[in-house]
């Protein structure tokens, strides 16, 4: 496995390299503003496959496809209405996938034999440009074992794919740091499949209109499939009134000899006799949802017999985080 490291300036000629490589089927761990994706040539079959084996996924879960420009998705997508385009217009590039019927040039192994196909054009720049170089969409789920955390650097990762890797690409933290809102538009109607950082708000203010669909979405495949599991047990607890979510977790905490507690840092200061993992303030989810993932693997290495969790308000970017959270966790409070 080769390693190249892109903290500054992009090598565009080692870049070539690896796009090439995945254009023939090498599999590539690599940056997205999102979360870390592992990646090869998304119009060849036996190239998914080797996607499929080393994330260890079931095949009923289709994989997205990447694409660098609004020509590459006309390639592999058709019937886009009016609506579609519009959606693409807003948040292309960007942490946001759509789901459009595929053309028949999209193997049936990356749509899980559906006739829908997702599709994300990035907006971060090794991801969009190696799409570019490579020059066919690349299929490239999240770069984690199925089931588990996503990864948002390449130390969290790298360990689960060394043995079948051909190239990884080193770039940093992802400046996101979760996974893209997933969007189909039914009836005329965008139906949010999987929140992310593109809020409800932002989809209805270009649609007119969106609905959040339940989590076992017949539309999503992989929506009934467990994902984010920690060794621990996790408890989510929230409640509106803050003194009384604290007052709930420190009174868990007392039925536990080595709980770990993940709140806000201006909560910090109440759990001062327990371990404490500060994720981000509360008035700056972006910082949340970019730190929740690492957040989670730091508190499951210390091998707690709990960790507990602050629930946060279901509203703008509060949703993806709290669909994050209520996946990780068994019990909610």
């Amino acid at each position: 496995m080769e390693i190249l490291e892109i903290k500054n300036e992009i090598d565009e000629t080692k870049l070539k390299e690896i796009a090439a490589g995945i254009k023939n089927g090498k599999l590539c761990l690599f940056p997205t503003e999102t979360v870390y994706g592992i990646g090869s040539n998304g119009l060849e079959e036996k190239a998914v496959e080797k996607i499929y084996e080393a994330k260890k996924r079931n095949r009923k879960n289709p994989i997205n496809l990447l694409v660098s420009d609004i020509t590459m998705i006309e390639k592999i997508a058709q019937d886009i209405s009016p609506l579609e385009y519009k959606l693409m217009e807003a948040f292309f590039p960007g942490p946001f996938t759509i789901i459009l019927k595929k053309k028949s040039i999209v193997p049936s192994i990356v749509t899980a034999n559906s006739d829908l196909v997702g599709v994300r054009m990035p907006s971060g720049t090794i991801a969009r440009k190696l799409v570019q170089l490579a020059g066919i969409p690349i299929a490239a789920p999240s770069a984690n074992i199925s089931g588990e955390l996503s990864g948002t650097n390449l130390k969290d990762v790298i360990d689960e794919f060394s043995n079948c890797l051909d190239f990884a690409i080193d770039g940093g933290e992802s400046t996101l740091g979760m996974e893209s809102t997933i969007v189909r538009v039914v009836d005329g109607i965008p139906h949010i499949l999987r929140p992310g950082s593109i809020t409800p708000e932002q989809i209805k203010a270009v649609a007119g209109n969106v609905i959040l669909e339940k989590a076992n979405s017949t539309f999503l495949p992989s929506s009934t499939m467990n994902h984010y599991q920690l060794k621990a047990s996790c408890t989510l607890v929230y409640d509106e009134d803050n003194g009384k979510m604290v007052e709930k977790i420190l009174k868990l905490a007392k039925n536990y000899t080595t709980p770990i507690i993940l709140c806000c840092k201006e909560n910090v200061v109440y759990y001062s006799k327990r371990q404490v993992i500060a994720i981000a303030s509360k008035n700056h989810l972006e910082d949340y949802s970019k730190n929740l993932f690492s957040s989670l693997r730091k508190a499951d290495s210390f091998s707690p017999d709990i960790i507990l969790i602050e629930g946060l308000k279901k509203e703008g970017l509060g949703i993806a985080i709290m669909d994050r959270l209520e996946n990780v966790c068994q019990t909610k409070i």
